[in-house]
C-alpha cells in the first residue's frame, strides 16, 4: 500500500497531528504525553505569537488510512533573513526510511521555496518549545518539557543526510541535602559585596510582577545561544499566562539587586511527567487530578530554566540560586532532581554541577542540519 501526504488543515486534522505520538508510543513508560491544548495553542496561528515572524506547515503521512508519520516546517524571519535557516520539528514516524524521507523532504522543498538554504531541526518556534532528539538515555523518563523518541530516529536522520548542529545534555541525581563549602562562602561575600538577594513572595501571585523580568533576563542570558531567537513582548506576555499558572511560589527563585530589578532566576518545579502520562493529554475531566498530586506529594524536581544577566553571571550569581533550591528541596522533601537541556559546549555552565553529587550527560540530544 502506498504512502499519502497530507497537509494538515484546521483543528480536528491538528488534533489528529498532536495525537499521533500517543499510539506511537503506547506503553512506552518513558514517553511523556503532552497536553493537548498546550499543542494546539503553540501550532495555532490565531493563538502563538510567534507567527507575528513565523510561518508554518504541518503534514502527516497516512498509510492505509493510519497515520505513520507527522512533521512540522517553520520559517523564523529573523533566522531567515540572518542565516538562511529554516527548521523542522514535531517530526515522528514509524521505523520506515521511506516514510520519514517523504518528511523530510517535504519540509526541505518548503522551506526553499522560502528561500532557506538549510534545514535544522527538531526545533520548536522558541527555546521553550520542544527541541533536540534524544540520542543517549532511552532508558530515563523524559521530563515534561523535552522530546522523547525512539533511537530509530537517528539512523534515520543520518540516512537523509542530516548532520549533528549542537548537542544538549540533561543532569539527573540526587538534590543536594547540604551545600559545599565553596557555595556556602561564595552566598556570604555575594549578598554583601553586590547588594543582590532572593526575592521573597507572600503568594504566587506576587510573582506575576517580576514574571516580564523573568524573561528579560532569558532574553539577556540565553543571547548566544545555539537556536535562540529573543521573545518579543508579546511573547514574554504569552509565556507568563502559559506557565506562571504551573508554578508553586516555593519552587521559583527569583534574584534582584538593589534597585528590585531581576537578574536572575531558576523556574523549577516538582515533576508532573507521571502525572502527564496519567492525564493522557487532557487536565479535564480527570487529569489535573494528577498534576495537583504531583504539585504536592513528589519527591522529584525539575529544573526548568535557569539565567542570570551576563554582567552578573560573573559574580557568582548561581550560587545564591543553589543554595535557595538545596534549602527549599529538602524542607519540601524533594530527593531528586531532573535539568532540561543544557548546551554541552556550555563548560561554564556545566562546570558550576561539578560540586555536587549529580550526574550529567546520561541524557543527551542533539539538534541536526542539512544544508541544500
Amino acid at each position: 500500500m502506498s504512502l499519502t501526504l497530507k497537509e494538515v488543515n484546521g483543528k480536528k486534522e491538528l488534533k489528529r497531528f498532536i495525537k499521533f505520538p500517543f499510539s506511537l508510543y503506547k506503553g512506552n513508560p518513558f514517553y511523556v504525553t503532552p497536553l493537548i491544548d498546550f499543542e494546539m495553542s503553540t501550532l495555532l496561528k490565531e493563538k502563538n505569537p510567534a507567527f507575528d515572524h513565523a510561518d508554518a506547515k504541518y503534514w502527516i503521512v497516512e498509510k492505509e488510512g493510519e497515520i505513520v508519520g507527522r512533521i512540522a516546517a517553520l520559517i523564523l524571519e529573523p533566522e531567515l533573513e540572518k542565516k538562511s535557516l529554516a527548521r523542522f520539528g514535531w517530526i515522528d514516524f514509524i521505523d520506515d526510511l521511506e516514510v520519514s524521507d517523504l518528511l523530510l523532504e517535504t519540509a526541505k522543498k518548503w522551506a526553499e521555496s522560502k528561500g532557506a538554504k538549510a534545514i535544522h531541526g527538531p526545533m520548536g518556534f522558541t527555546d521553550l518549545d520542544f527541541e533536540g532528539a534524544l540520542v543517549e538515555g532511552f532508558d530515563e523518563m523524559a521530563t515534561q518539557a523535552t522530546i522523547y523518541n525512539h533511537p530509530y530516529y537517528i539512523n534515520h536522520f543520518k540516512a537523509w543526510g542530516l548532520d549533528v548542529a549542537a548537542s544538549w545534555v540533561e543532569l539527573r541525581g540526587k538534590a543536594p541535602t547540604n551545600n559545599p563549602e565553596k557555595v556556602n562562602r561564595a552566598v556570604r561575600i555575594i549578598q554583601e559585596r553586590f547588594k543582590v538577594k532572593v526575592k521573597e513572595f507572600k503568594n504566587a501571585k506576587e510573582i506575576l510582577t517580576y514574571a516580564p523580568g523573568v524573561f528579560e533576563v532569558l532574553n539577556e542570558a540565553y543571547s548566544d545561544l545555539y537556536g535562540y531567537i529573543p521573545l518579543t513582548k508579546k511573547q514574554i506576555d504569552y509565556y507568563v499566562e502559559q506557565y506562571f499558572g504551573f508554578i508553586r511560589k516555593e519552587f521559583v527563585c527569583i534574584i534582584v539587586n538593589e534597585s528590585d530589578e531581576v537578574v536572575g532566576f531558576a523556574l523549577t518545579l516538582p515533576s508532573l511527567s507521571k502525572a502527564f502520562q496519567k492525564a493522557k493529554g487532557s487536565l479535564y475531566p480527570f487529569g489535573f487530578i494528577h498534576v495537583l498530586k504531583s504539585f504536592y506529594f513528589n519527591d522529584l524536581a525539575d529544573l526548568f530554566l535557569i539565567g542570570v544577566k551576563p554582567e552578573y553571571q560573573k559574580l557568582g550569581i548561581h550560587a545564591l540560586i543553589y543554595d535557595y533550591l538545596q534549602k527549599i528541596y529538602e524542607k519540601k522533601g524533594i530527593k531528586y532532581m531532573a535539568s532540561g537541556p543544557m548546551l554541552e559546549s556550555n563548560k561554564n555552565v556545566l562546570n558550576t554541577w561539578s560540586e555536587f553529587d549529580i550526574e550529567v550527560g546520561k541524557i543527551k540530544r542533539s539538534c541536526f542540519i542539512k544544508h541544500f
